[in-house]
């Protein structure tokens, strides 16, 4: 079989496991958050209401799709393909296992962040081409909150690349036979995990989306179908940063006894899961309390963690005294939290 469609293969099913997981999600949101408020959530539709989010697609798919008058028709289409496409995009470099990858790539974390960062272009578009001051309000929060967690988060990554000697996804996960990175990179996981929470727009950095605030956010004008893929993506994105976590902090698919592929949606989930739970206990932050802590806190800390990272290649410690240095760091960190907040 020729490598291009051997490819368009990889790709293909890629997309199609990403967009069957991002209904599950949908579904195990509604379970998980109804059991911690100790209600059933859905039931009905299918076993365990399974079939809900299939029946909410097909909702979605026959709705009118309006396109306002004061729209700016163009820009107002393409908003949606571009969230949706670099989302996916990103799934090419992603290793499910060693052999379950579209395409090993040297520099496969860099590509993830240099493709998924384009998604923010098509956020700010559709609040502008809405014609809707609202949706526009909401587009610039997403704006300025995704650009300023970007930052710590890149950073984050940059820890584990530089313990691992490679920017490499399988290298990575190689590098943690012996050892996880989420003990020696406990600093970079706390970053990576709340900036990621910024990034998707999750709870408690929802702000872009606050119904009491700006309706509903850039998306308020949607409709139907176009609609339907901004949540898709939503979806898609936190299966893709929950996947990437589990294979720089987490050795993707190495574990004991079950097959890698299993192991790998074990890890996975388990992020997942931690991401509902969230949503489910943490009250929204203000504006100005979620500028504060990227600008104030996560950056700061994101730089004494590359800081004790250098200084551990450089001086050849033993592994023990970073994993107690980002613990200790961690814990300074929080102390400070707690104080802040408290005064």
């Amino acid at each position: 079989m020729p490598e291009w469609v051997e490819s368009i293969i990889r790709v293909a099913i890629a997309i199609g496991f990403v967009l069957t997981t991002v209904l599950v999600l949908i579904w195990l949101e509604r379970k998980v958050i109804g059991h911690i408020q100790q209600r059933l959530g859905p039931m009905r539709t299918g076993f365990h209401g399974f079939l809900q989010s299939p029946a909410d697609a097909v909702k979605l798919l026959v709705k009118e799709d309006i396109i306002p008058a004061a729209a700016d028709r163009w820009a107002f289409q393409l908003a949606p393909a571009l969230v949706f496409v670099p989302i996916f995009l990103t799934v090419v470099s992603i290793p499910f296992t060693r052999t379950l990858v579209v395409r090993n790539l040297d520099l496969g974390l860099f590509y993830v962040f240099a493709i998924s960062s384009i998604s923010i272009v098509g956020i700010v578009m559709a609040g502008w081409a809405s014609g809707n001051k609202y949706a526009l309000l909401g587009s610039v929060r997403a704006g300025a909150q995704m650009v300023s967690y970007e930052i710590p988060l890149v950073f984050s990554i940059l820890g584990v690349a530089m313990v691992a000697g490679s920017l490499n996804l399988e290298t990575i996960v190689d590098a943690q036979r012996g050892l996880w990175y989420i003990v020696l990179q406990p600093v970079g996981m706390f970053i990576f995990l709340v900036a990621s929470l910024a990034e998707l727009n999750r709870t408690p950095f929802d702000i872009p989306v606050a119904e009491s605030e700006v309706v509903g956010g850039p998306y308020v004008e949607y409709s139907g179908i176009r609609w339907g893929v901004f949540f898709l993506s939503e979806y898609a994105n936190t299966f893709i940063i929950s996947a990437l976590a589990a294979v720089v902090f987490l050795a993707g698919w190495r574990g004991p006894l079950l097959p890698g592929w299993l192991w790998f949606l074990i890890k996975t989930y388990a992020i997942i899961l931690i991401i509902f739970w969230f949503r489910a206990t943490l009250p929204r932050l203000r504006i100005d309390q979620l500028m504060t802590f990227a600008w104030k806190l996560l950056l700061p800390l994101a730089f004494v963690n590359l800081l004790i990272t250098g200084l551990y290649l450089v001086y050849d410690w033993p592994r023990w005294i970073l994993f107690v240095a980002s613990v200790a760091v961690l814990a300074v960190a929080s102390r400070l939290v707690y104080v802040v907040g408290r005064a």
